[in-house]
């Protein structure tokens, strides 16, 4: 029988969560809205949210008044204090039972400390990542929740009814305990960060080296997108690249200051990567590549004095040859970047004991998210069937185009070495690739280094044990 109270709360009005609220309404379930000043709230109501059968509220306790129980509410606001603020103003109007979703970029560790919170006032907290932006929000993003079991199975119908779907289902599955949710989001980030660095790489290369226009470049892209490449980051850099700006009647990337911003969750990946012991070289050189490129007074003092190349060939007659090159560089770094970023959520899955499902994870990524693309159905398949996989690049379903394509990242890279352009990202898929098939690596002469200044120690591959040599003691002249 009908309450006739909401089913579910929103709170914070920006974009986010108006298309999220307005997602909701029309997938059949009834939203109240809350934003903090009144004014967003009823400009909403008056203009998008009008005969949508989404109802107001004026005050936090009018909206935990209006919901059904357990009460569910979203909350759509600024990571950070903002989500404690709310949080906290929420606590001592819910009732056990009830349950909180942040659907920010939280920094996961935040979100376990606010989950630990709640619980003492047997309050649920779930951090949701939500990816697709503003379209997604719309029309269904991929959805990450993490939080206890009870709370997912009362959210369930929602969230599976508003996110994006695929061949293989609602792009949305519960994550895991504790902060498991913002921690995938936070992942999928950083392989979002790497992507988009390969690309800005790949396109770097054809418009310096190969000295193509970007309308060129994008018809490329286009093409790209038809095959092995496709995805929607590939999809729209085919079509911001071909953008002829109107005031100039140019294409607008030309006129776009080189300076890429980011809000932390690259970071964030590159940080806890360490923390594990888990590299992720192609999410770093990303982190770092928009880094630099906010350094651009030091750029503009560093292109004066220092010299790149001289005599760069002309490769106008290799042109198409290195397009092809370019594709499967850029096929073969991506399965790289994402088998770092899929052995990163492995350990931490195993450390924070969180279960992670890695199949599941490329399953609920091939629709609705930003990092949507072809390449996922077979990363889904080889988890599903080795869940064990603790290297993407060895599964069936990658090994032998691996080893195809690298040969052509090896030559993208001669090319931009040899014309100067920088290519952090790939050089980073290159040397992964590189160092984890090699067994004879240079760090046993790291080892017998740190042995002699520090006394650290080291093993030996003919016989078992720790050993220590007592360099102080040793005649110097034998070795010479």
């Amino acid at each position: 029988m009908s309450t006739g109270k909401s089913h579910i709360g929103v709170v914070g009005l920006a974009v986010m969560g108006e298309n999220l609220a307005l997602n909701i309404a029309r997938n059949g379930f009834a939203p109240v809205v809350y934003n903090r000043t009144t004014a967003v709230t009823d400009e909403f109501m008056a203009g998008r949210g009008q005969g949508t059968g989404i109802t107001a509220a004026t005050t936090i306790q009018e909206l935990v008044d209006s919901l059904e129980t357990p009460r569910r509410i979203i909350l759509m606001v600024k990571a950070g204090a903002p989500v404690d603020a709310v949080k906290d103003e929420l606590a001592p109007l819910l009732e056990p039972g009830d349950i909180v979703i942040d659907g920010g970029n939280s920094l996961f560790t935040d979100t376990e400390r606010r989950s630990a919170e709640y619980e003492t006032q047997g309050l649920n907290f779930v951090g949701m990542g939500v990816s697709g932006g503003e379209e997604g929000a719309l029309w269904g993003p991929s959805l990450m929740p993490g939080g206890s079991e009870v709370a997912w199975k009362a959210l369930q119908p929602v969230l599976e009814a508003i996110a994006a779907k695929s061949d293989s289902g609602p792009c949305v599955t519960h994550i895991g305990p504790g902060g498991s949710g913002h921690y995938v989001k936070m992942v999928h980030n950083g392989i979002e960060y790497g992507d988009m660095q390969l690309i800005a790489e790949t396109y770097d290369i054809m418009r310096n080296s190969l000295k193509m226009s970007a309308p060129e470049i994008g018809k490329v892209f286009e093409t790209w997108n038809k095959g092995k490449l496709s995805s929607f980051l590939v999809e729209i850099t085919g079509i911001v690249l071909q953008y002829i700006d109107e005031d100039t009647g140019l294409p607008l990337v030309d006129f776009i200051r080189d300076q890429a911003a980011q809000k932390g969750t690259g970071r964030w990946t590159s940080i806890n990567s360490y923390e594990l012991g888990t590299p992720i070289p192609v999410i770093d050189a990303a982190v770092v590549a928009r880094s630099l490129s906010s350094m651009a007074a030091d750029r503009d003092a560093a292109e004066v004095v220092l010299q790149g190349p001289a005599n760069v060939a002309d490769l106008s007659d290799q042109k198409q040859t290195v397009i092809d090159q370019l594709e499967n560089a850029l096929y073969v770094a991506k399965v790289i970047s994402y088998t770092q970023g899929m052995a990163l959520l492995r350990t931490a899955s195993e450390t924070y004991n969180w279960n992670l499902h890695l199949s599941e994870l490329a399953r609920i990524w091939k629709a609705g998210c930003i990092i949507r693309a072809r390449l996922l159905d077979p990363i889904m398949k080889a988890f599903a069937e080795d869940p064990d996989l603790r290297n993407l690049m060895l599964s069936p379903y990658f090994r032998d185009d691996v080893n195809a394509c690298v040969p052509d990242l090896r030559s993208v890279l001669t090319v931009a070495i040899q014309s100067g352009v920088p290519t952090p990202a790939y050089s980073a898929a290159l040397n992964y690739f590189d160092t984890v098939r090699d067994t004879h690596l240079p760090a046993n002469l790291i080892q017998e280094l740190r042995d002699y200044f520090g006394a650290h120690t080291f093993e030996r591959t003919d016989r078992p044990g720790t050993f220590h040599i007592e360099w102080m003691t040793v005649d110097k002249s034998a070795a010479e």
